[in-house]
């Protein structure tokens, strides 16, 4: 979705809204898509005293897998984003402020696809508690103990014969 800002930019105070959905479905994110729902996306560009503010905000429900537990699960992610835009820069070390092409166009949906990508989790737990997998025998700690035989540690092997345990 392409925004023409021609018009805003030579009126103060004037807004453009835009909401779209977006289509990350072949989104790849650690070896899965995530992404199986449209994300919502509504907003605006707003022209304060000739600045060009873009705000807008994403919505969606991710399908992920536990990094602990490997079990699936979804999560809401919202993603908030704010940026100036501006036709020229005279300063170009600037990286808070998005360069428009000459024409004052912006090309929103492949700005804040980019913007979603990285506001992506790297590390994606289904509940902040979980107790993940047991390294020996794969046991669910969720969901059950582990079934592990506890094994004694060969320094105090002779102390546990002397009180008459098993080995």
């Amino acid at each position: 979705m392409k925004l023409d800002l021609k018009r805003i930019a030579r009126e103060p105070g004037t807004t453009l809204p835009f909401a779209f959905q977006m289509d990350l479905s072949q989104l790849e994110w650690n070896g899965e898509h995530p992404v199986s729902q449209p994300v919502t996306v509504e907003g605006r560009v707003r022209n304060m005293a000739g600045v060009l503010l873009l705000q807008a905000s994403m919505a969606t429900t991710l399908s992920l897998t536990c990094d602990r537990c490997a079990q699936p699960f979804s999560k809401e992610k919202t993603v908030d984003f704010e940026s100036m835009l501006a036709a020229e820069l005279e300063n170009e070390e600037n990286d808070d402020i998005i360069l428009l092409d000459g024409d004052m166009q912006l090309d929103v949906e492949e700005l804040l696809g980019d913007v979603f990508l990285l506001n992506m989790d790297t590390k994606n737990l289904c509940s902040q508690d979980c107790k993940g997998l047991c390294p020996g025998c794969g046991a669910d700690l969720n969901h059950e103990p582990c079934r592990c035989k506890k094994e004694i540690d060969p320094r105090l092997s002779k102390l546990a014969q002397l009180l008459g345990q098993d080995g």
